[in-house]
C-alpha cells in the first residue's frame, strides 16, 4: 500500500472541504454586511419597515453563522427540516449567548423585535429603528472579527 499517495489524497480532500467552508463563510459575511447597507440606506430614505426586515435578516444570517461555526446541533436540524425555524434559531442564539457573549442575545432580541413591530406591524418609525442599531452592530461584529 502507498502511504504517501492515501496520506496526499486524504490532504486534498481535507484542504478542499476546508477552502469550501471558507468560501461559504465569507459569503454569509459579504451577504450579512450587504443586507446591513441596504437597511442603512433604507432608514436614510425614512423607511423604518423596510430596514427593520433588513437589519432582521442580517441579525438571522449571523445566528447561522455562529451556529455552523460552533458546529451546533440546531444546524444539522435545519439541514434535516430543509429551513430554519423560529424555535431553532431561539434554541441556537441561548446556547450561542453562553458561548460568545450576551451581545449574541441583546442583538437577536432587538432584530427580532424589529422584525415583529417594525415589519409585520409596522408600527415603529426611524427613530426606533435606529435605537437598536448599536445592539445589532455588537451582533454583526462577532460575525467579522
Amino acid at each position: 500500500m502507498d502511504y504517501q499517495a492515501t496520506f496526499l489524497f486524504f490532504i486534498k480532500i481535507y484542504t478542499g472541504i476546508v477552502y469550501y467552508v471558507i468560501i461559504v463563510a465569507l459569503q454569509r459575511i459579504e451577504i450579512i454586511k450587504n443586507l446591513f447597507a441596504e437597511a442603512e440606506e433604507y432608514l436614510a430614505k425614512g423607511d423604518a419597515i423596510q430596514s427593520s426586515e433588513k437589519i432582521y435578516k442580517a441579525a438571522e444570517e449571523c445566528i447561522k453563522a455562529l451556529s455552523e461555526h460552533y458546529n451546533l446541533p440546531e444546524v444539522k436540524e435545519a439541514e434535516e427540516k430543509g429551513r430554519w425555524t423560529v424555535t431553532l434559531l431561539e434554541k441556537a442564539v441561548r446556547k450561542l449567548s453562553d458561548k460568545i457573549s450576551i451581545d449574541v442575545q441583546l442583538g437577536w432580541d432587538a432584530a427580532n423585535y424589529l422584525h415583529v413591530f417594525g415589519f409585520h406591524e409596522a408600527k415603529l418609525e426611524v427613530e426606533n429603528v435606529k435605537a437598536r442599531i448599536p445592539l445589532i452592530k455588537r451582533l454583526i461584529e462577532l460575525i467579522i472579527r
